[in-house]
């Protein structure tokens, strides 16, 4: 049968073989006019190329390029739905976690297609073009914009001969690369080999396991392999490690959990600090409480939590802790892992949701971080958006979100604009003390006077032959030890 040569251009569709040649025999008499949704032809284009993603580095000798030569990557996505801008936002994103990994980005890809290939991700017929994209970039790797199946990575390998890695496994790095203390570690480590478990591979001799006689499916002699594999063995001491890490990382939040828990004890109110991933959380944390946390204009600079004290304006305690970043699809072996770390945000009473006001797509990563928040129980904890480098925002992007959102509050850490407006919300929307109590409290007791000037809200406070008659609202924990002294 002769087909058509305008419906078989093979680098003009983004069609699989198999797709093309159905759509060949739909044209030469098939009763049944519907072929499934299609995409229009254009849409269905060769991969188009992202302009401005390169970061390969220019004038430079060749004995100083090989000295700064890290991984040379090529970005390859795939758009399956919403808009070109939420495409190119996507695949730049991907380009700024490559930067941070401390790679080369040397061009980025996106395919228009209904859904992911099953088999290569891109399509076969694409994943050549990508190969012969990555021969004439002088690439050593590709980075896909989504998490690949262990049948899709190796696939993809076979086909453009260079190492191969997802989404996933590059946010992964870059947690290993900046997490400090030991719980981080554990975590990052745990996320790692969780992703790592399904993907282990072998080949030839070292996949064959030992059997015989039934166990063999009755096949007998000469069917005994030599014994335990590689992969066998390399599969059992991950397990062992995921069990061993998930015992210290339990042990690590049970320290957590007492000191939160002994905060909770003290009256203390505490504020979370959640957002998406370089939103400048840290800074507007050591705005508010001067931490010194460390700050850097790259993602996931921040990833173990810091908790400080800090004062509402009207004098009353509080706690503001410093969270991870959250990511688009952040890989969910990363959201169990650090699920310890996350229930600060659950456990908080107030969560400031920090929204870099810069970025052209604010309202995605809102939805983001709403959607790793719910994970947690951080979403029925109440939320304060902060939108965050208000002197890089666009007008039109702050009137937007102003319109979206009922509580929103528009800062900048930079200039410090809007901080004390911050400071008044944070007091007003703090829980206060609501329990009415009348004490007469001895001249000797004088640490409970002192506890309900800075616990408490005291309506009168008279000095009386006795010791002193206090009409204050409290919290619980005061009432407890006020009981004796009640009027």
């Amino acid at each position: 049968m002769t087909q058509r040569s305008d419906l078989f251009d093979f680098k003009a569709s983004a069609l699989s073989d198999d797709d093309a040649w159905h759509r060949g025999q739909s044209d030469f008499g098939s009763t049944d006019d519907f072929d499934g949704d299609q995409l229009e032809r254009e849409e269905r284009a060769a991969m188009r190329r992202v302009a401005g993603l390169s970061t390969e580095l220019e004038d430079v000798s060749e004995v100083e390029y090989r000295q700064l030569r890290l991984e040379r990557v090529v970005l390859a996505g795939v758009w399956t739905e919403g808009s070109v801008e939420d495409a190119d936002n996507s695949i730049r994103e991907l380009a700024a976690l490559a930067e941070t990994a401390g790679s080369t980005v040397l061009a980025g890809l996106i395919q228009r297609r209904q859904k992911p290939d099953t088999a290569t991700f891109l399509g076969s017929g694409k994943a050549i073009e990508l190969r012969d994209i990555v021969i004439a970039e002088g690439a050593d790797t590709v980075v896909c914009d989504g998490e690949l199946s262990p049948s899709q990575r190796r696939a993809l390998e076979d086909i453009v001969k260079v190492k191969v890695i997802d989404r996933t496994a590059l946010i992964l790095d870059i947690f290993a690369q900046h997490a400090k203390s030991r719980e981080g570690k554990a975590q990052v480590e745990l996320a790692q080999l969780q992703y790592l478990l399904p993907r282990l591979r072998g080949w030839g001799e070292s996949m064959s396991r030992q059997a015989g006689g039934q166990a063999a499916g009755g096949q007998g002699m000469g069917s005994r392999g030599p014994g335990e594999t590689k992969i066998e063995l390399d599969r059992r001491r991950i397990n062992t490690r995921i069990a061993k890490l998930k015992r210290e990382i339990a042990a690590m939040k049970t320290t957590r959990d007492t000191k939160r828990h002994s905060r909770k004890a003290n009256g203390v109110a505490s504020v979370a600090i959640a957002g998406y991933t370089n939103a400048g959380k840290s800074s507007l944390l050591n705005r508010l409480t001067g931490a010194g946390v460390l700050v850097e204009n790259q993602l996931f600079a921040t990833l173990d939590p810091t908790v400080r004290k800090a004062e509402t304006t009207d004098g009353r305690p509080y706690t503001l802790t410093d969270t991870v970043g959250f990511v688009r699809a952040l890989p969910t072996q990363l959201i169990e892992a650090f699920r310890s770390t996350l229930e600060e945000v659950g456990d908080a009473d107030l969560v400031l949701h920090i929204v870099d006001g810069s970025h052209p797509d604010p309202e995605s990563q809102i939805s983001a971080v709403r959607a790793v928040l719910a994970e947690v129980g951080g979403h029925q904890v109440r939320e304060v958006i902060v939108v965050n480098k208000a002197d890089a925002a666009m007008p039109e992007v702050l009137d937007r979100l102003r319109r979206q959102e009922k509580h929103l509050i528009v800062v900048s850490a930079r200039t410090g604009e809007g901080l004390d407006e911050l400071r008044d919300l944070i007091a007003d929307e703090l829980p206060r003390p609501d329990i009415a109590v009348t004490v007469l409290l001895p001249y000797d007791r004088g640490d409970l006077v002192n506890r309900l000037h800075r616990e408490a809200e005291i309506v009168t406070s008279e000095h009386t032959e006795h010791g002193t008659l206090v009409e204050a609202k409290v919290n619980q924990t005061l009432v407890d030890e006020l009981t004796e002294y009640a009027v």
